[in-house]
């Protein structure tokens, strides 16, 4: 027997660790991505894989409606955050690193590899990917997609291929930013008594709304911890003034059963107490799927019980179109976003095999 023969599994773990560090070194900060979306699409049709462009940074891929059989959709998302000297890419003997890898181009990787394999599968399976995930979901390519694509609205399941280190996660908190704005009254620091300080005030709220702490809630035996948190904080004009006005802004990641109204009143409940709350962007949570038998099949090709998503996640978007869906993919979240950011090639390799299995099953 010829010694120069690859096993199958070692020829999967190439393809999968080169079209990774192919998908990354195609730089696509969010809003330019129209140039990777059309190369995705040349690939998918150069492999004889029926595909189109579906507008607006979105590629179609496979079935796109459902008939007869129950219909499973995969996406990703194109895009990435910001290069931090994260960009080219690189290739270990265990890991493709760079900027996207794990959030989400390890996915992407995946998704092609399994619709390029024209797997003979027992249910239909469409392929969706899309841009602009990575900014604010108003400005976002995936729920407009959904408007005007109907017939993926009729999807048994949805796969977001999103970093979760090989593991089910379902559901997705709610997601608000807020301007907490703190008023004093300025003042020469030399009389501090005849200034109000606005820092002050800002250091009482914050603490107070610190005080309140994660609140665990339970939804479909999944526990998720619902949490408000000041990210940023910025005061003053000089060394010698007592500032009048402190500036927060408030991250609420809000339990997924509360409509955007119901967290937004929250939200406030906690903070105008304190100080002028400006709500920015609200965007709603998604609970887990319930009783969907595609779901628990493939929590159990995965090995392992489905966990809920502490975060936000495209699931939301699909939720409010009628589609149940999870999150299963190769990424580790620990490296999303970081300047080292990278995935395991054993990681993509698992991922293929149990979306593989789980399709074909």
């Amino acid at each position: 027997m010829s010694t120069d023969v690859v096993k199958p599994s070692a020829a999967l773990s190439e393809r999968l660790a080169a079209r990774t560090l192919a998908l990354v070194d195609a730089r696509s900060e969010s809003r330019a991505e129209a140039e990777l979306a059309a190369a995705v699409l040349r690939m998918l049709v150069d492999g004889g894989v029926p595909a189109r462009d579906a507008g607006d940074t979105c590629v179609l891929a496979g079935a796109t409606a459902r008939e007869k059989r129950p219909l499973v959709l995969l996406l990703g998302h194109l895009d990435t955050v910001p290069a931090q000297g994260n960009w080219p890419g690189r290739r270990t003997k265990t890991h493709v690193e760079g900027l996207g890898a794990a959030d989400m181009k390890g996915g992407d990787a995946v998704m092609l590899e399994l619709a390029l394999a024209q797997l003979d599968t027992a249910v239909d399976v469409g392929y969706v990917f899309f841009g602009r995930e990575e900014i604010a979901s108003a400005e976002g390519a995936l729920a407009p997609l959904l408007a005007r694509e109907p017939g993926l609205c009729r999807a048994d399941l949805a796969i977001v291929l999103e970093p979760t280190a090989n593991a089910v996660q379902a559901g997705c908190l709610g997601n608000i930013d807020a301007t907490w704005t703190f008023r004093g009254r300025a003042g020469h620091s030399a009389r501090p008594w005849l200034a109000d300080n606005a820092i002050e005030r800002a250091a009482r709220g914050v603490a107070a709304l610190a005080a309140i702490g994660p609140q665990d809630v339970e939804h479909g035996g999944l526990t998720y911890r619902q949490v408000a948190s000041v990210t940023q904080l910025e005061a003053g004009v000089a060394s010698n003034v007592i500032p009048g006005e402190a500036v927060a802004n408030v991250n609420f990641r809000y339990d997924p059963a509360l409509t955007p109204a119901a967290a937004e009143a929250t939200l406030r409940g906690w903070c105008e107490p304190h100080g002028e709350v400006e709500v920015r962007g609200v965007t709603p949570g998604a609970l887990p799927p319930r009783g969907n038998p595609l779901a628990d099949a493939l929590a159990r090709a995965s090995g392992a019980s489905m966990e809920p998503k502490q975060a936000w996640t495209p699931v939301a978007e699909l939720a409010a179109a009628g589609v149940e869906a999870v999150n299963f993919g190769p990424g580790d979240p620990a490296y999303a976003h970081r300047t080292d950011e990278r995935v395991e090639i054993a990681a993509l390799v698992r991922c293929h095999e149990v979306l593989a299995g789980f399709l074909c099953g």
